[in-house]
C-alpha cells in the first residue's frame, strides 16, 4: 500500500503504539509531536492522511485541523481526530474544524485502521473531473491529450499518468514512493530512479517549447508541480 499517514500525538507511548500497528498494517508513517511540527512536515511532505490528537502542547488538534482546511495543498486531507472528549458538543467541534471522523481515547488499533482504511477509500485521489488545468498547462483525460499555451505535447502513457497525477493535486509534494505505487501499481516492482529518468523526460516534453519549469524537485522526498518556483 505504501501510503503515508501522519499522526500528530505528544504522548510518546500513545504515538509509537499507532506506528507500531500502522507499520503493520502496510502504511508508512511519521509522527509529529507538536502542531507546529506538523505543519511544517505537511510543507516537505503532505500524508495520504492525518491521524491528530486534539490535546497538543502548542496548540489544538481542532486549530491545526482549520489550518489544513484553510490552504488549497491541504484543503482535501482526510483528517482522524483523536480525542478523550466524548461529549456530543466536542464531536461536532471537531467535525466542524474539518476532521472528517472523530474517534474517542482508549481506542481500538483495529478499529482506527479500519476507520483510516474506509476514509482513504472515500478520498481516493483520482478525482472525476475530466479536464485537468494548470498555470498554462491543460491535460483532456478522455481524449488523452495535453497542451501547454495551445500547443500539443505527445507524451507517453507513462508521462501522461505522472503529469495527470501532478496536476490533480498541484502543490502537493509527491514521494517517489507514492509515485510508483499509483503510477506504476503496487504489485509491480519498479526501482524508485525509474521515477526520475520519467520525470525528466516529462520535464522535457512540456517545456520543449522553452516554458518555464513547473515540476519542483524536493530533495530526498519527490516532485510537485508548483507555479511558484522561483517566485
Amino acid at each position: 500500500m505504501n501510503l503515508l499517514i501522519l499522526i500528530v500525538e505528544d504522548e510518546a507511548p500513545l504515538a509509537e503504539m499507532l506506528r507500531y500497528n500502522l507499520d503493520k498494517a502496510g502504511f508508512r508513517t511519521t509522527i509529529a509531536v507538536t502542531g507546529e511540527d506538523a505543519l511544517q512536515w505537511v510543507d516537505v511532505e503532505q500524508p495520504d492522511l492525518a491521524v491528530i490528537d486534539w490535546m497538543l502542547p502548542d496548540r489544538s488538534g481542532v486549530e491545526i485541523c482549520r489550518t489544513l482546511r484553510s490552504q488549497d495543498e491541504t484543503r482535501n486531507l482526510p483528517i482522524i481526530m483523536l480525542t478523550a472528549r466524548g461529549e456530543e458538543s466536542d464531536r461536532v467541534l471537531g467535525l466542524e474544524a474539518g476532521a472528517d471522523d472523530y474517534v474517542v481515547k482508549p481506542y481500538s488499533p483495529r478499529e482506527l485502521i479500519a476507520r483510516i482504511n474506509a476514509l482513504l477509500r472515500r478520498s481516493d485521489t483520482h478525482s472525476d473531473a475530466t479536464r485537468l488545468e494548470y498555470a498554462d498547462i491543460v491535460l483532456d483525460i478522455d481524449a488523452h491529450k495535453v497542451t501547454r499555451a495551445g500547443t500539443p505535447i505527445h507524451l507517453s502513457p507513462t508521462c501522461f499518468k505522472l503529469l495527470r497525477m501532478l496536476m490533480e493535486r498541484p502543490g502537493r509534494v509527491h514521494s517517489r514512493e507514492r509515485l510508483l505505487s499509483r503510477v506504476w501499481g503496487g504489485e509491480v516492482y519498479v526501482e524508485q530512479r525509474t521515477v526520475d529518468v520519467h520525470i525528466r523526460r516529462l520535464r522535457k516534453e512540456i517545456n520543449a517549447q522553452g516554458s518555464r519549469d513547473l515540476i519542483r524537485t524536493v530533495r530526498g522526498v519527490g516532485y510537485a508541480l508548483d507555479d511558484h518556483i522561483g517566485q
